[in-house]
């Protein structure tokens, strides 16, 4: 599988500089065009405003990037034929030559595979509602399971089985720790309602946590890093429309992996936009601490 790296990146890595891993299936499939590439682009200046290299990662034409020129993040933007790409996708998409935005997932295992430490998301995925009968579960997990990378996320999204996504989590060993909350974020929530155990209170804290999972040999699975969004989304209409976005997908007999894409569309139309504008405040937020936390292991 080649691989192509941007110049800015090729020189992080050759001399050590803290870089940060970026996915692009926001940009593809998260956010709606034309904001996707105007929220791509200010989240890459977020990154090196913090002192660290954005590396957005994707597949072009066959070709896996590991940090994009303007013209490459215009073609994720715009593009009708990006696929959305998780780790089983990878190596059909590029021997066929095709093109794809990578999830949580893939972009883990790229990352993992050039050495970059540090990934900034927007929601972890996890183990869906009703899973005991559908066996629905994120790729996301079983990537985390397996590599050593920190991920800065908003927590999961409400939409899924949050208590089921942490037991997961615990069982897998992927180490999960509160950025300045004890209170595992919903997304577009700050506090889903369930507790966790470690809190840091720093980038540097995290840094330090993360060279102990080094020194101690604990670092074969994930950290997770649950940063909650500031302004939440107003609670009892976020319960509302989850309510009736559940009962409008039993009702319309949608089920499995249709679902989650349901709910989300679902979630943007019935909010008038409020929880897309707290989706892109989420990836903003992440990123400018994934790029700190980088900063601060290179010290």
């Amino acid at each position: 599988m080649s691989i192509h790296y941007s110049a800015e990146v090729a020189a992080a890595l050759k001399s050590g500089a803290p870089i940060v891993a970026l996915e692009s299936t926001i940009i593809s499939h998260g956010l709606p065009r034309p904001s996707n590439l105007s929220v791509a682009i200010e989240v890459e200046e977020i990154v090196r405003a913090h002192g660290a290299v954005p590396a957005t990662i994707a597949i072009l034409d066959g070709l896996v990037c590991v940090g994009l020129d303007s013209d490459q993040l215009k073609e994720i933007a715009n593009r009708d034929d990006i696929a959305k790409a998780s780790i089983r996708d990878l190596a059909v998409i590029s021997a066929l030559k095709s093109s794809a935005a990578t999830t949580v997932a893939a972009t883990s295992h790229i990352a993992g595979l050039v050495g970059i430490k540090v990934f900034a998301t927007g929601g972890l995925g996890g183990v869906h509602r009703g899973a005991n009968e559908s066996f629905d579960e994120s790729a996301d997990l079983g990537a985390l399971g397996k590599l050593d990378i920190a991920i800065v996320c908003a927590g999961v999204k409400s939409i899924l089985d949050v208590g089921a996504t942490l037991e997961r989590l615990e069982t897998l060993s992927i180490g999960l720790v509160g950025y300045k909350t004890n209170a595992f974020p919903g997304f577009y929530l700050t506090d889903s309602g369930f507790t966790l155990e470690h809190r840091a209170e720093s980038a540097t804290e995290i840094a330090a946590i993360i060279k102990a999972r080094r020194e101690l040999k604990t670092d074969s699975t994930a950290l997770v890093v649950a940063n909650p969004v500031e302004e939440e989304m107003d609670r009892s209409r976020h319960d509302a429309i989850l309510a009736s976005g559940l009962a409008g997908a039993a009702a319309q007999g949608i089920t499995g992996k249709d679902v989650t894409p349901f709910l989300l569309e679902h979630f943007h139309t019935a909010s008038q936009g409020e929880s897309l504008k707290v989706n892109i405040e989420i990836i903003k937020s992440n990123s400018a601490l994934a790029a700190d936390i980088a900063v601060a292991l290179t010290k």
